[in-house]
Formats: structure tokens, sequence, C-alpha cells
């Protein structure tokens, strides 16, 4: 089956482009657009894709007022790629604080672009680590959020998660991990699992910014 997405830009030529590249793949479908964050749930309720790749900055609704009303009123939200026309973007943050699945730019290159809706898809790795670590450290709260601190301490992770959350932050898959720790692939898989499920993180890349924000883990 191939990995359906839907495109949300305000700006034609950018939906244009988009779909140009992924309709090449032969994995990946485009089943529609919109032109506003607004027009996001009746369409993801409809269409049913894996994957919403959504501009952070739109006029009616942004990118991160959508993904917070995807996730509030969607049973079984689709995957949410935030793209994005600037790297260093506090908007880019908050839309990944509000529960976006990674981000992407506009100016990424062919490759790229399909590379990050296939991973974001599999949902198996961090998509852009370094720059969601870069992120954090500038608009993070640097291990001062005490919302994030009480869900680490109520999450009580065994001393293996602990460690598996902290190689998840560091962007490796689950078979990087599972040779880092010498364990097999399930074994890793069982772990994030349990990690996600005692952060209440939908996906490891708001277990990671938990991990950044209660101090956790570093993101310098």
């Amino acid at each position: 089956m191939p990995v359906t997405v839907l495109l949300v830009d305000d700006e034609p030529l950018v939906r244009a482009g988009l779909r140009a590249v992924l309709e090449a793949q032969p994995d990946i479908e485009v089943v529609g657009e919109a032109a506003d964050g607004a027009a996001v749930i009746p369409l993801v309720r409809q269409l049913r894709p894996d994957v919403v790749a959504m501009d952070v900055r739109m006029p009616l609704m942004d990118g991160i007022e959508a993904t917070r009303a995807v996730l509030r009123t969607v049973t079984d939200p689709p995957k949410i790629l935030v793209v994005t026309t600037f790297e260093n973007d506090e908007y880019v943050y908050e839309a990944l604080r509000a529960g976006a699945d990674g981000f992407l730019l506009k100016r990424a290159r062919p490759a790229e672009i399909v590379h990050a809706v296939r991973l974001i898809a599999e949902g198996e790795s961090l998509l852009f680590p370094a720059s969601v670590r870069q992120l954090a450290a500038e608009y993070g709260d640097d291990g001062g959020n005490p919302a994030a601190r009480r869900v680490l301490e109520r999450a009580a992770l065994t001393e293996r998660e602990a460690e598996v959350l902290r190689l998840v932050a560091r962007g490796l898959s689950n078979a990087e991990i599972a040779g880092q720790l010498i364990v097999g692939t399930e074994t890793v898989k069982s772990h994030v699992s349990a990690v996600l499920a005692k952060l209440g993180a939908r996906d490891r890349t708001q277990a990671v910014i938990t991990a950044y924000e209660s101090g956790f883990v570093s993101p310098g």
C-alpha cells in the first residue's frame, strides 16, 4: 500500500512542486490538497491520509493550530510533517510541541522530501535530529519546564528505557539502537513503545522534546 499524503499550503506553486516530487514515487500517493489549515480536519476525516505535509504559516489557521486541532479531534490521526521556509524558526518548534512529527524545509531537494515523508510514515527514526536539538536549545525551556519534569518523574523509566530515550534523542533508528545495545530490533521496539506510553507521547519527536525540556537530555 502506498503512503498517502495530504498537502496543505497557501501557495499553489509549493503544492504543485510537492505533488510532482511525491507522485514520481511508486510508493507515495497525494490524495488531496488544501490552501489553509482551516480545511484540514474535514479533509483528514474524508481522505484518511497517512501523512499531512502542512505549511507552518497560513492566513486563516496556521500549521500550529491545525496540528492541535487534528490531534484533538481526529481519531487515529495522521502523521504531521510541517513544511517551512526557515529552519531556525520558533513557529516550527511550537508546531513540534503541538504534536507535529517533524519538519521539512521548502528548499529541500526532491530526495530529501521523499525521504522525510517515508521516514515520518514509518515512525522509527527522528527526522533531522540535529535540527530538532538546535530548535530545543534555542526555543525550549532548557530543562526548566516544570510540566515536562513532572512527566519524566511520573514515567519512572527503567535504566534500559532511559538509555533508549537518550539514543532516540540522538536520532538513532530502532536498528541502530539494537546494534548499540546488542539486543534484537523487536526488543528495542518494545522499549520504545514503553517509553512513549510512560511519557504519554504519541511519537518519538514528542518524547524527545519532553526529554529536552525536562532536562533529562541536554540539547546543547
